[in-house]
């Protein structure tokens, strides 16, 4: 049984019009004139015509299944109506997962989907496990770029003993990052048996993502009047990452209080070029959190807040299980998705958007 053709004809009225007014805009002779406004319209032109041309296969196939259920019903011949029902059958299959890609193509677009992101990821309770954890993580997120041809590059790392992190900041550039990973941020929840634990008991602890989107000069402006720059020498366990001249970079914006360190590279101005990206994502983030504060009440495709202590998800290794507590979705390859495979949880968490954005 194919589940939510309403969900999906309801959004398709809006996506029809929307492609009828995109049609008029770039039919304008005066446009490519305007580069900016040219490219974004020719890329929403684009994506709303991948939409449409699936949608009309899902009509066709549709069709198909009435047509082939009227023959089944009608037909007395036993073979034959046992070949139709193969049929039904494979029409129905198919409907469904053309269903699921329509449901993630029609999930309601965020002005920032296109931008690039700093994805900041720190330890909370749960001591030298929870380090470890978010090393776990950043490899995760490292490793589903990797297979999306995104770039991945660290701005600042804070390493522990335990071989872990106690915070690690780095950005992803590429295709359709934000609206990819937008919905990260918040608490991740880990419970598994710990290497140092000799009575095998499961131990639970967690660690916080902030997903940033990255903001261009032109976003965000800092006066150098309102930035506080100190520099020091860069330090790290067992002595790594120790330099003997003062490369690491502390920048304090006095107006917000934001405080942001570098120190993973040996060249203070390369420090200082990555904390000022870092600090210029969080002013920017900060900007968008109170327009989209504003905007709530309109804004149903939310799933949940973006607050960094909302847990947001579970993952439970002796069961080899990952749960996402917002979109209620549970799966069993808690071992596919630590190697980077996050297709899954993150196509249910845009159709969960999706479904928030129609039904509430």
């Amino acid at each position: 049984m194919i589940t939510n053709i309403t969900l999906v004809e309801q959004r398709m009225e809006i996506v029809q019009k929307r492609y009828e007014k995109l049609q008029s805009i770039i039919a304008d002779s005066d446009l490519p004139k305007r580069v900016n406004a040219y490219k974004k319209a020719m890329q929403e032109y684009a994506l709303v015509e991948e939409t449409i041309a699936l949608y009309k296969v899902f009509l066709f196939k549709r069709g198909e299944l009435e047509d082939t259920r009227e023959m089944a019903n009608a037909e007395l011949d036993l073979e034959i109506k046992a070949m139709a029902q193969e049929e039904i059958d494979s029409l129905e299959t198919d409907l469904e997962q053309i269903v699921q890609k329509l449901k993630v193509l029609l999930v309601p677009k965020d002005p920032l989907d296109g931008k690039d992101i700093i994805i900041e990821i720190r330890a909370g309770t749960g001591g030298d496990e929870a380090s470890l954890f978010v090393a776990d993580l950043y490899r995760m997120y490292g490793r589903y770029s990797e297979s999306r041809k995104w770039k991945v590059e660290v701005l600042n790392s804070s390493e522990t003993e335990a071989g872990g992190f106690k915070e690690i900041v780095f950005s992803v550039s590429g295709k359709g990052v934000y609206g990819n990973l937008r919905y990260e941020s918040g608490a991740h929840r880990v419970q598994r048996v710990p290497n140092t634990e000799s009575q095998g008991r499961i131990h639970t602890s967690a660690v916080t993502v902030a997903v940033l989107p990255e903001a261009e000069e032109t976003d965000i402006t800092i006066q150098d009047s309102d930035v506080k720059v100190d520099v020091y020498r860069s330090s790290g366990p067992g002595g790594q990452s120790v330099n003997k001249t003062d490369s690491a970079v502390r920048l304090t914006h006095l107006p917000s209080g934001l405080v942001v360190t570098c120190q993973d590279e040996k060249s203070q101005i390369k420090n200082k070029a990555k904390a000022f990206r870092v600090l210029r994502a969080r002013l920017y983030e900060l900007k968008e959190s109170k327009k989209q504060t504003e905007r709530a009440t309109n804004r149903r495709n939310q799933i949940g807040s973006g607050d960094r202590s909302e847990r947001i998800r579970t993952y439970n290794f002796p069961q080899n299980r990952i749960t996402d507590h917002r979109v209620n979705l549970t799966l069993y390859k808690l071992e596919q998705v630590m190697q980077g495979d996050l297709n899954e949880i993150l196509d249910g968490l845009k159709i969960g958007a999706l479904e928030n954005a129609l039904v509430s």
